[in-house]
């Protein structure tokens, strides 16, 4: 009989003869056989030569097509880890990225025992900044906002999934149009992608173009936080922003133009600026 480990690599070379690159093809399939199997790793491990239940083949097989076609594995399986949490994701919100942990990883690092307590998050999507900072910073309130009734309904489920539906409030609107208050944080993964970019078939017929998409320079919606944010923050408060890859040169011209007095970056593990630190 045929043993699972046997079926993932034949699902790997599926996908290599589909187009994906070898490594992501060897991860992909692996992810889908656990998901199939509802196993963790060191199941598979464990069992993964041993031969394989009788319902797996058809349960795999139509995952493995899909993700021929370029679904990306998150759609498949539901589900995408970010910040040691699991979130669950549709076609309704942006896929978490590693890239987004930078926010985090900024607040954390500058985090005091009072600071910050009122959380903005801005186009919030899956939730996923929302609620890592309030499993983050437990006497935090915190406001998302997004235009997405889709994604908010996706967001309030997460905040459910991880105990905070007490702290993290869900509003929709466009930006920072629904909001009204004073914040000592704002944090925002705007969409930041020009309208001429080509991406991957992964995301561009599957991620919602709302959430990645901003205008011929894709800064369309930055320039909006930028001119904004500052109304609704405390006069020691900070908007924490993500971007993308060489914007930074025209983010800082943005904020120096509305009057932002310190910006700063932080950067990636490969020394790119991808998070603009704001303050008043």
């Amino acid at each position: 009989m045929t043993s699972v480990y046997e079926h993932i690599a034949a699902a790997r070379q599926t996908l290599i003869d589909s187009g994906l690159a070898r490594e992501a093809a060897t991860v992909d399939a692996e992810v889908l056989a656990r998901h199939a199997l509802g196993w963790d790793r060191a199941r598979l491990v464990a069992d993964g030569r041993e031969p394989a239940p009788p319902a797996f083949p058809a349960r795999y097989a139509p995952l493995v097509d899909r993700r021929s076609r370029r679904e990306p594995v998150a759609f498949i399986t539901g589900h995408r880890e970010f910040w040691g949490l699991d979130f669950e994701v549709t076609t309704d919100v942006l896929i978490p990225r590693p890239e987004s942990e930078l926010i985090i990883e900024a607040v954390c690092a500058r985090r005091r025992d009072d600071w910050p307590r009122r959380v903005l998050d801005v186009g919030t999507g899956s939730g996923c900044l929302a609620i890592a900072l309030a499993r983050e910073l437990p006497d935090a309130r915190i406001l998302a906002t997004d235009i997405s009734a889709a994604a908010l309904a996706v967001a309030a489920r997460n905040a459910a999934r991880h105990g905070v539906a007490d702290r993290v409030s869900f509003v929709r609107g466009d930006l920072l149009e629904p909001v009204s208050g004073v914040v000592d944080l704002v944090v925002s993964n705007p969409p930041y992608i020009a309208a001429n970019v080509r991406l991957s078939p992964d995301i561009t017929y599957f991620e919602p173009p709302v959430a990645l998409y901003s205008g011929v320079e894709g800064l369309d919606a930055v320039a909006r936080v930028i001119a904004t944010a500052g109304a609704v923050l405390d006069r020691d408060g900070m908007l924490a922003m993500e971007f993308g890859l060489g914007q930074d040169d025209r983010v800082e011209e943005l904020a120096r133009r509305a009057g932002w007095r310190d910006v700063s970056f932080d950067y990636d593990l490969q020394g790119i600026a991808r998070v603009a630190l704001l303050k008043k």
